[in-house]
């Protein structure tokens, strides 16, 4: 079996809104960091996939032309949250194809402070699909990542009789693996307590640090092909063992879990694993989409960590961190890393590859040899890619 090689990783450290340095300047960062990384020239990459989902067409041009203009194909990917993972997955299928032997993934976002919104309100929004589930279901009015995910924290909780502490205890977990990670945003840990007494944004329940910020960054990844690898020395590369994209079914608008992406989750996750040959306690070290805790904790059960409605008891038991059956967002996760949109999915890269090769810091995962990447954007798309040595 050919597998893809993840040559070279790069990534800038995330920032607030209005601290960032212009995309492309950002952009260009990460790209040449991830050359130096697999030591090789801008003059090889064949083909280039850049992720945003903020500004105009040819961005991607505009960031790639800083680190080198070869007149080669370069592809504008959008696909909201999962945009950076959507690249990933189409570099990998040109080297696949064989179409090419070396490509690049990067992605990168410059936003604006306060919730998500539409730029196009002229128009049919995508997920108009989603309103009358949020409907049926009573979600409070709000931004839409904020009703859709809140909506199915409530359900969560409505179903299987648990309190919003769950999802604040995720938060301060999260909080204590990003004091160890310097591309981080937050590093300041946080007790549940403080999460949970922190200012409420929506239902009642939902505080500010269950939710992630807006954020600025860009990270970038160099895939090529065995033979490439051989040829040109890289021997510290990590193979993409597997992976599957899903989109929505009409599973999704049955109930809020389904609407924020559980569905997809499913569905990719199984591939992932049928594909591969593994089982889910086979995986060591994972960086999911946690931007709402919610949604970390809906996640678990939608990867098959836990079992239906255990996510209290794995949280209860540790088995979401460090001494646990697995270490979920060493990183910080989006919620105390950050979330540049088109940035985040190649970001989740950089991390699992640092781990996978030992080189991750005092938050190295010990003896990490198989990692996964969960990566969804509402509308909807969910990537899960698997990593090995």
């Amino acid at each position: 079996m050919s597998y893809t090689i993840v040559a070279g990783v790069g990534m800038t450290k995330f920032c607030k809104p209005g601290q960032q340095q212009p995309y492309r300047v950002m952009a260009a960062q990460a790209i040449n960091d991830a050359l130096k990384d697999a030591s090789i020239n801008a003059s090889k990459i064949e083909q280039a996939y850049g992720a945003y989902i903020y500004g105009d067409s040819t961005c991607a041009q505009h960031a790639f032309y800083d680190v080198i203009q070869s007149g080669i194909p370069v592809f504008n990917v959008n696909n909201n949250c999962s945009s950076g993972s959507t690249a990933l997955y189409l570099a990998r299928q040109a080297i696949l194809s064989g179409q090419v032997e070396c490509a690049l993934a990067f992605g990168f976002e410059e936003m604006q402070p306060g919730a998500l919104g539409s730029h196009w309100d002229d128009r049919e929004s995508p997920f108009q699909r989603a309103e009358p589930v949020l409907e049926r279901f009573d979600a409070p009015d709000g931004p839409l990542a904020l009703r859709a995910f809140g909506a199915a924290g409530r359900h969560y909780m409505d179903k299987y009789n648990v309190g919003s502490d769950i999802f604040a205890k995720v938060s301060a977990k999260s909080r204590s693996h990003a004091v160890h990670n310097p591309y981080s945003m937050f590093s300041k840990t946080m007790t549940f307590e403080d999460v949970l007494q922190d200012r409420v944004i929506y239902d009642g329940y939902m505080t500010r640090t269950m939710a992630c910020p807006p954020t600025c960054g860009a990270a970038a990844t160099i895939l090529c092909s065995e033979a490439f690898a051989a040829k040109h020395g890289i021997k510290n590369g990590v193979k993409i063992l597997a992976q599957s994209m899903a989109t929505d079914t009409e599973k999704s608008w049955q109930d809020p879990i389904y609407a924020a992406g559980k569905g997809m989750t499913e569905m990719a996750a199984s591939q992932v694993y049928n594909q591969a040959g593994i089982c889910p306690s086979d995986i060591d070290v994972i960086e999911l989409h946690d931007c709402f805790t919610t949604n970390e904790v809906i996640t678990y059960e939608g990867l098959g960590l836990c079992a239906e409605g255990g996510a209290a008891e794995f949280i209860a038991n540790g088995d979401n961190t460090y001494g646990g059956k697995f270490v979920i967002g060493p990183s910080g996760g989006l919620m105390s890393k950050g979330h540049p949109i088109g940035a985040t999915g190649l970001a989740q890269c950089t991390e699992l590859t640092w781990h996978l090769r030992g080189q991750a810091g005092d938050r190295q995962v010990a003896d990490a040899r198989i990692a996964l990447q969960h990566n969804v954007g509402l509308g909807g798309a969910v990537v899960v890619t698997l990593y090995g040595k």
